[in-house]
């Protein structure tokens, strides 16, 4: 029996390629460094991190969070990952650069040499044919371009021309996925119900890679699980022959989460599921866990945005240095993160503020647009146990950095404290406690999370030091522990 694969952390726009007995997962990093994260497996159940393609972009301005700067809800969308003649490529376009970059190696562990393609494209799907490269991409008008032979440019005099077109007031066809199987082009894609917004996965097919293609939906469900619908991915053949299609569904705060399917080639056309709607969930290691910060920082971690590594140190700890002063956690330069996962988690962490300067505010943050903090920070008379929060306010776009509020304030005999929070996905709430003469006590009220636009991430664990006043301060973390 094969059943659908359900993971429990947020793992957004997944592209999946068996290769030499395992399949390789690449998603979606956006304004997290490294990036590029692949995860690999032998079986589609059991997932391991494997590698990072890239540790930095363009290091420009925004993408090190100087000044006001940043590229939240930006940075590397929907790579595609390919193995042709010896070699592993990743192509995807970074969305505040407006640039595509393509990143080869004959190593998925690397060394990664990366090229631009000129233009932009959109969700781009990269397919060699007879030596030839295509990239299948765009919103709405899905377009096919021909590539030219150092695969820096559209080819001068070939194929460029739309294939697959729909409008739709939710969202148009995007997300391509493209493949030639058995002498036939294949391209997966998205889009949505037209009377309301939900996933739904189409394909569209043809004898040849210039069209015509004909198709239209292939799987509309979301396995009982919550009415978004389940779509965006592509599929994947196993070494039994069998395939899968790997796709993400919707899930609230704590992000998109990938969805396996069954599926079957029924005269050249990909027939989804099964008819047994059973669920069983993946495990994924080396994601999410504890960290004593003895000698760096596990794979598991992500900066959000690229980090200056010369304010950070590992002296009996995380330390980390200030350079500037910030408004809010947002602008927090070497923000560390890791992902959360359902339908609960929880975490804390020791901070020492020895080294803080007034107005500094060190913390464990439930880090989203509508983000709930606890932490320690310095006030003229000393410290205090502070928790903060924040809601969203304007279009789902927007970042909203005014409206932060101070929940909670509680002076503090000393400079150091343990801090936590647990997050309940029923729910899409964080809750804080501090830990006073070794007892958890809640601070604030359990806050809503919110997945949006803002960020187009999920709710992640993130350490956090800024300052408010002046900056050149310090502040240390110990003893980070995952529940």
């Amino acid at each position: 029996m094969r059943h659908n694969i359900l993971f429990d952390t947020d793992i957004p726009d997944p592209d999946v390629i068996f290769h030499d007995g395992y399949y390789y997962l690449i998603t979606t990093t956006m304004h997290f460094f490294p990036g590029g994260e692949i995860l690999r497996s032998p079986d589609l159940k059991t997932w391991e991190h494997f590698s990072y393609v890239f540790s930095f972009l363009e290091k420009t301005g925004a993408q090190r969070l100087e000044g006001e700067e940043h590229i939240y809800g930006k940075g590397m969308w929907a790579p595609s990952l390919r193995f042709y003649d010896g070699v592993f490529y990743v192509v995807f376009s970074s969305n505040d650069t407006k640039k595509t970059c393509l990143f080869r190696s004959s190593d998925l562990k690397g060394p990664w040499v990366r090229n631009e393609i000129k233009g932009f494209y959109h969700d781009p799907s990269l397919l060699f044919d007879d030596g030839k490269a295509f990239l299948f991409y765009g919103n709405t008008d899905i377009r096919l371009t021909e590539l030219n032979d150092g695969l820096t440019a559209p080819k001068e005099g070939g194929t460029d021309r739309v294939i697959i077109s729909e409008e739709n007031g939710f969202l148009g066809y995007e997300g391509s996925h493209a493949y030639k199987i058995g002498g036939k082009y294949h391209v997966f894609l998205i889009h949505s119900l037209k009377d309301r917004w939900r996933r739904v996965e189409a394909c569209f097919s043809s004898d040849r890679i210039d069209g015509p293609y004909e198709g239209g939906d292939v799987y509309d469900d979301d396995l009982g699980i919550r009415d978004s619908g389940i779509a965006q991915g592509g599929i994947v053949q196993g070494p039994d022959g069998t395939y899968s299609a790997v796709m993400f569904q919707d899930s609230g705060a704590v992000g998109r989460i990938p969805v396996i399917v069954p599926v079957r080639m029924d005269d050249g056309r990909p027939v989804f599921g099964t008819g047994d709607r059973e669920v069983i969930r993946a495990t994924v290691k080396g994601i999410y866990g504890s960290d004593n910060f003895e000698s760096g920082l596990k794979d598991f971690w992500q900066f959000n945005h690229e980090p200056d590594m010369d304010l950070i140190s590992f002296d009996h700890g995380l330390k980390i240095r200030t350079d500037k002063t910030s408004g809010n956690i947002f602008h927090a330069k070497n923000t560390v993160t890791q992902r959360m996962n359902t339908p609960s988690c929880s975490s804390e962490v020791t901070i020492c503020a020895s080294g803080m300067n007034e107005g500094d505010v060190a913390c464990l943050t439930a880090f989203i647009g509508d983000f709930a903090l606890v932490g320690i920070t310095k006030r003229e008379d000393g410290y205090y146990a502070v928790m903060m929060s924040n809601e969203s306010q304007g279009g789902i776009f927007d970042l909203s950095e005014d409206t932060m509020i101070t929940e909670e304030l509680i002076k503090l005999d000393e400079d150091i404290l343990t801090v936590g929070i647990s997050c309940d996905f029923a729910e899409d709430t964080a809750s804080c406690y501090v830990k006073l003469n070794g007892r958890p006590v809640p601070v604030g009220k359990p806050h809503a999370m919110r997945f949006r636009l803002d960020h187009f991430t999920g709710a992640r664990f993130a350490l956090s030091y800024y300052s408010t006043k002046i900056s050149g301060g310090e502040a240390v973390f110990t003893g980070f522990v995952r529940e």
